[in-house]
């Protein structure tokens, strides 16, 4: 697909999941019944592009959805939708003006519970600066591989490829250490200069705060216990000069064949694969170790842009418990002295420092040093939580 074309198929693709609960309010406006399901996506792209796109002409819209309801619906929904959109185009404006005075969830388009639970801890700017972040298309950031090239250089490469970057710097209260590009052109990935080489990785700059609490030491025994894809895996490879052993556990066979790709495409060394096992009886206790916890993905909604519609109430608990369950069997893989950093991309205080505060009630042998924590609208990057633990005894 040509690269305009695919910008746009992407912009309405993630645009109507990110629009959903405010789509489907315009639509009901405008509707005498409840549309099914094909009709709803429809309706939903027609809407998008007339409320929250510029980029196509109103009457192009809403021409382009009703020929693919044409062959994609009846002719009673097709009929349908033509009359919602066309009734849309003609009174937009007061319709966007109408939008513009509903609750914040639907004006936003997040779940009535969840905005609930921000309001209370955050208050209401803070939390409609959240959901205003939560609804841009996010930033492409490449982390400069130091083992093979320096910012400078990899940026004129890309330069001279046709990819402008700008170098990227912390705004808010969290600070990064690591090398870091915030990349302006939209191009695939596999097709900007210096991917093939391994001279740098695209993840999220909050990816790197826990990694660097991590502080891993060349000559160290680490473990990253959650490893797969590799973006954090490789960065702790990275501090430690590709000098020691990391050793990345995933529970999921298939997805530490990316850890293995990642690994051979920048050149890691140092890091041995495996499948999540039970320490054995005569395994070598690691200097440090880093658990990245599944978890409900709240400070990372506007990458994960489903996660809002697929999360419940009832998840962050469950997750909270299974978080401490992994937390304990990692801690035990520690020797005396060591650190054991635990992080989430949550923004939920049951998933982060929560979980700390209930692993230290039973686990004495370990003492809280710090955590970090970003906040989207603040310091400008996807939400994550840390926290620095020091095994002081066993």
């Amino acid at each position: 697909m040509p690269a305009r074309d695919r910008a746009l198929v992407t912009e309405l693709f993630y645009g109507c999941l990110r629009q959903r609960r405010a789509l489907d309010w315009l639509a009901a406006r405008k509707a005498a019944h409840t549309p099914k399901p094909r009709a709803a996506a429809l309706a939903r792209l027609g809407l998008y592009q007339l409320f929250f796109l510029d980029k196509v002409p109103a009457h192009a819209a809403v021409h382009s959805t009703v020929e693919l309801a044409k062959h994609h619906l009846s002719a009673s929904e097709a009929g349908f939708l033509n009359a919602v959109l066309r009734a849309a185009l003609r009174e937009r404006a007061a319709l966007a003006s109408a939008l513009q005075q509903q609750s914040l969830p639907v004006r936003f388009s997040h779940p009535d519970w969840l905005v609930e639970r921000w309001l209370a801890r955050h208050g209401e700017a803070d939390t409609q600066a959240l959901l205003e972040w939560n609804n841009k298309p996010p930033a492409l950031y490449a982390r400069v591989n130091t083992l093979k090239t320096g910012a400078a250089a990899l940026a004129e490469k890309l330069r001279a490829g046709g990819v402008e970057t700008e170098p990227w710097t912390a705004s808010g209260q969290q600070q990064v250490r690591g090398s870091v590009l915030r990349v302006r052109s939209a191009v695939p990935v596999e097709q900007m200069p210096g991917f093939g080489e391994g001279e740098f990785y695209l993840q999220d700059p909050s990816t790197l705060l826990a990694v660097e609490l991590l502080d891993p030491k060349p000559g160290e025994r680490v473990l990253d216990a959650c490893a797969a894809p590799g973006g954090k895996t490789t960065y702790i490879a990275e501090l430690m000069g590709d000098r020691g052993e990391v050793v990345a556990e995933d529970s999921s066979a298939e997805r530490l064949k990316l850890v293995v790709a990642n690994c051979a495409r920048l050149g890691i060394r140092c890091v041995t694969i495996q499948r999540s096992r039970p320490p054995g009886p005569g395994e070598t206790w690691f200097d440090r170790a880093l658990l990245d916890v599944p978890c409900s993905n709240t400070g990372v909604f506007r990458r994960r842009v489903d996660a809002r519609w697929r999360l419940q109430p009832r998840a962050i608990p469950r997750l909270a418990a299974e978080q401490l369950k992994l937390l304990t069997a990692v801690s035990a893989r520690i020797k005396r002295g060591g650190v054991l950093v635990y992080s989430t991309c949550s923004l939920e205080p049951e998933e982060n420092r929560g979980v700390v505060d209930d692993f230290l009630k039973v686990n004495p042998s370990y003492a809280l040093e710090r955590c970090v924590e970003s906040f989207p609208p603040r310091d400008q990057m996807d939400g994550a939580f840390a926290a620095q633990l020091v095994r002081v005894k066993l």
